[in-house]
């Protein structure tokens, strides 16, 4: 059975689909069968592994308006990892489920066919709380939550986890903090490093050991339609993905042997 993880924050340009690319293809390497959901109308998680966006027959655009299976929207790349995809139709979609009944079940319904396909299935969620971003959080089992230390991030921090609370006390009640990421950090900068240590005091083990660093490369594969594991994984950035994959494999393997 398949865990959901939504990546998600409400402020762009913190991570969140080149998290999702290259965790996803760092899980593969460890020999998990890995869905990643596009569920951003800029489509940027299909194209940075490698998919032609303009070339789809179906995406989940027509998944979110019944007009298409799960599995007809998956394209499988050469990082092993499946994509179900997105290009510019998504924005359409907002549109059109305004006035659905059930909108927000759309995602969870559509997923449940495929839910013994696959170990993980991690959702790059768009920058925003729309209709998308709800769809995601209630298909979800938990969030995880990619985000720079910067003073500004923090505030975004407060507004998502008052929006996980809500989508917990209406429509997922089972939703949870997977974990916070601390991404594209400056060790040289002192406040990165003290927005860290906040983080760390507030949420505890919630907050990922693994670090992602600044890193040139990570912002260089998705150019080149893969993740950076391939591109170049001898990089900091790369590394940094394999360990947060192991890392969260650890997690799950200790909180199963618990059970």
């Amino acid at each position: 059975m398949a865990k959901v993880i939504s990546v998600t924050n409400q402020k762009g340009g913190v991570g969140k689909t080149t998290t999702s690319i290259n965790l996803s293809a760092s899980l593969v390497k460890r020999g998990k069968r890995i869905l990643l959901l596009d569920m951003d109308p800029q489509g940027n998680a299909s194209v940075g592994l490698g998919v032609d966006t303009n070339e789809l027959e179906s995406t989940i655009y027509d998944v979110l308006l019944g007009e298409a299976m799960a599995k007809d929207a998956i394209v499988a790349t050469e990082s092993g990892v499946d994509v179900m995809t997105a290009n510019g139709d998504l924005a359409g979609a907002q549109v059109e489920l305004l006035n659905e009944i059930g909108r927000e079940l759309r995602l969870k319904k559509a997923l449940a066919p495929l839910m013994q396909d696959y170990d993980f299935i991690f959702i790059d969620c768009p920058p925003a709380l729309n209709v998308l971003t709800i769809n995601a959080l209630v298909a979800s089992n938990s969030v995880m939550i990619p985000m720079q230390c910067e003073y500004f991030a923090l505030e975004g921090l407060s507004a998502l986890i008052s929006t996980i609370r809500a989508i917990r006390e209406t429509l997922n009640p089972s939703l949870k903090i997977e974990g916070l990421l601390r991404t594209m950090f400056d060790k040289r900068n002192s406040l990165s490093g003290e927005v860290s240590r906040q983080l760390e005091t507030h949420f505890g083990k919630k907050v990922y050991k693994t670090v992602i660093p600044r890193n040139v490369r990570l912002a260089e594969a998705p150019s080149y339609g893969e993740p950076a594991i391939s591109y170049s994984p001898h990089s900091k950035g790369a590394r940094a993905y394999v360990l947060l994959a192991d890392e969260m494999l650890k997690i799950a393997k200790v909180k199963a042997a618990a059970v």
